[in-house]
């Protein structure tokens, strides 16, 4: 609006301040990733399934390493036995018969004491479960490399592979789904939560900071929740799953091993304490960037009038440093993690190959339960890191999405609907202000004490010096803002017993800051009534004389706006937004220096269409051209929040008082 200095509503961020955002609440950990699971309950079916291809897929994969090695088992089984059979072998005379079936413990029996001392002395060296399969091995024939057996285990272990891999690709797919469309519920939420927000909240936010909690925010949640829940769950039923393998294979070095679990923990405790904050401070500090570049990039224009070059680069220095800082300490205490766990993990397989070398040195382990305990050790340390590694996202995904729950959080307008409350359908346009003061911030009051009574079909026009109040008007007007003290009436009921949209419909509005979005020229005009004939559409553009640059473009209509409608004039613009409030056709109109971006020429052709439009209809008009209201039915002269001055053109000029200056001020020349 025209009016939006210091004393009339609050000083939005500027290009070269400070932000004026507030600062951020402390970070709650807990309570944000409980919010969070909230979006998640009502898939509770998907993530059942979820959870039984996790377990499926775990559990496949944890039995592959036993059954590799019991494969390697059955391989020096067989090379063993092999190796038995041709020491004996070659140590009895040749020619020597031995009945079908004779182990080596009934060959020693029938060998003399000397020789038989001197094999048991060497078998004795041997671990205990190697000594029983020597001594119960038939020496009569050769024992075979059960070469099928090992195919077939192999086949299977294959299977169990792919079988698993294809449960991981399942589960990914369905936490995907369940994911997206928790976020996806989230941005519903937010769309519908900007159009909700009181017009304060982004007085007091920049535009900047609102979109990065839209956008950015909610980008890090999108991409990275479904990892951070799969590879969690994963990673905590590998453990489960690998630690009871382990206790089943030998629960001795199963113990050593878990002397490393301490160790693990107090790595991810501290890491994941010391990076909270930097990861919350990133997020933050994003939105400030993002701010900053944002307005920047807006006015660029007056940042090159007034050379501000050196201090819009020099304030984005300053975000971008504390970004850098912020970020490379989040992430380089979050990148301990790995080379720390991958110590850990060093640590541990130490421990198996001593320990467990001595356990088979003593024949209470095998060399391929050995290797089995090196892939689990390998693989217990695997989800712990990624648990460690997680700790990040999981920062990141935390802070991001208390950031747009914070947003969420805001108090809506309020729609205040009493009992009792009346449904304006056809309103007059009959207003009055009843002693209403009113600030932006309550110590700090723009409008004293305003009372007024507008009469159905009056032009009123607002004028008065920067600062005056104008604009105020119009905001408590729209309920953009509520009075603090007295009331204001349309068709003799308290607006605040009115809902905010029924208020609003009933008000068409020209701002001097023209609003187009990208699309076309129809589109554009269609906005505030989707459902007007061509007709409508055509006598509203012939109205605010718009038909000869609608019918001068290639497209006409159809002609596409750009993003900032830059392929069109100022004045054609604002002869756009005109003919739009023409179309919505409301019984009451607010004319905010709508002919202030036109020619001379152009605002005499507008002036007549205004007429026009106002005939017959309550209508409020903001000018400080004060030449275009001269013809209004009530001038009020507005300054320091209080109406100092009202009546007509001629009257007002008879008095020779406040409106008076204001006029010879502005055509002394």
């Amino acid at each position: 609006m025209s009016d939006n200095s210091k004393g009339d509503k609050p000083a939005k961020r500027n290009v070269f301040g400070h932000s004026q955002s507030p600062a951020e609440k402390p970070r709650h950990f807990r309570q944000t990733m409980l919010r969070l699971a909230d979006y998640l309950k009502d898939y509770t079916g998907q993530i059942v399934i979820t959870v039984i291809l996790t377990l499926g897929g775990v559990i496949l994969t944890v039995i592959g390493p036993k059954v590799l090695g019991d494969m390697i088992n059955q391989v020096t089984d067989d090379y063993s036995a092999n190796k038995v059979y041709e020491s004996v072998k070659r140590s009895l005379p040749q020619q020597t018969k031995l009945p079908v079936g004779t182990t080596v413990k009934q060959l020693m029996e029938r060998t003399p004491a000397p020789e038989r001392d001197k094999l048991t002395t060497r078998l004795a060296k041997l671990p205990d479960n190697q000594r029983r399969k020597i001594m119960a091995l038939d020496i009569t024939k050769k024992p075979n490399y059960h070469f099928d057996t090992m195919a077939s285990t192999g086949l299977w272990l294959a299977a169990v592979y792919i079988i698993g891999a294809i449960l991981s690709y399942l589960e990914g797919w369905v936490i995907t789904g369940v994911t997206q469309r928790a976020v996806y519920r989230l941005r519903r939420e937010i769309s519908r939560k900007i159009n909700t927000l009181p017009l304060s909240y982004f007085d007091r936010h920049s535009y900047g900071d609102v979109l990065s909690r839209i956008t950015n925010d909610i980008d890090i949640v999108s991409q990275n929740l479904s990892s951070v829940i799969t590879q969690a769950f994963q990673s905590i039923v590998m453990v489960v799953g690998i630690l009871a393998m382990m206790i089943s294979m030998n629960l001795m070095l199963t113990g050593a091993v878990m002397l490393t679990l301490p160790i693990s923990a107090i790595v991810v405790g501290i890491v994941f304490r010391l990076s909270q904050k930097y990861f919350a401070s990133q997020q933050e500090i994003l939105g400030k960037l993002n701010g900053h570049i944002e307005e920047t990039y807006s006015g660029h224009n007056i940042v090159k009038i007034f050379g501000g070059e050196k201090r819009a680069i020099s304030k984005f220095n300053r975000y971008n440093n504390s970004l850098y800082r912020s970020s490379w300490r989040a992430q380089f205490i979050a990148g301990v993690v790995y080379p720390m766990m991958e110590f850990v993990g060093n640590l541990g397989f130490v421990i198996v190959i001593t320990l467990g070398g001595y356990l088979a040195a003593k024949g209470r382990l095998q060399i391929g339960d050995i290797q089995a305990f090196s892939q689990y050790i390998r693989r217990f340390n695997e989800p712990i890191t990624q648990i460690a590694d997680l700790t990040g996202l999981i920062q990141s995904i935390i802070a991001a999405s208390e950031r747009v729950f914070s947003f969420i959080d805001q108090p809506d307008e309020a729609i205040t609907w009493q009992k009792g409350g009346q449904t304006i359908s056809r309103v007059t346009g009959r207003i009055s202000f009843n002693h209403v003061k009113f600030g932006y911030d309550s110590d700090r009051p723009v409008i004293h004490d305003l009372s007024v009574e507008i009469k159905p079909g009056q032009k009123v026009a607002i004028v008065g010096p920067t600062g005056a109040g104008k604009t105020t008007i119009v905001n408590l007007l729209m309920r953009f803002y509520d009075p603090d003290e007295g009331i204001i009436k349309l068709d003799g009921v308290d607006t605040r017993q009115i809902s905010r949209h029924n208020i609003r419909r009933n008000f068409g509005m020209v701002l001097q800051d023209t609003w187009l979005f990208e699309g076309t020229i129809k589109e554009n005009l269609l906005y505030g009534k989707p459902d007007a004939g061509e007709e409508e559409l055509r006598v509203a553009v012939e109205t605010a004389m718009v038909d000869h640059i609608i019918k001068s473009l290639p497209d006409g209509m159809d002609t596409i706006l750009g993003e900032s409608a830059d392929n069109i004039s100022a004045g054609e613009k604002q002869l756009l937004t005109i003919a739009r409030a023409m179309l919505v056709n409301a019984p009451i109109t607010i004319l905010d220096e709508a002919t202030s971006n036109v020619d001379t020429r152009t605002e005499r052709l507008i002036q007549q269409a205004m007429d026009k439009l106002v005939e017959g209809r309550t209508s409020f008009v903001i000018a400080h051209r004060l030449s275009t209201i001269r013809n209004a039915d009530l001038i009020l002269v507005m300054d320091h929040g209080d109406i100092v001055e009202s009546g007509t053109h001629d009257s007002l000029l008879e008095q020779d008082g406040f409106y008076a200056k204001l006029y010879n001020a502005q055509f002394a020349h």
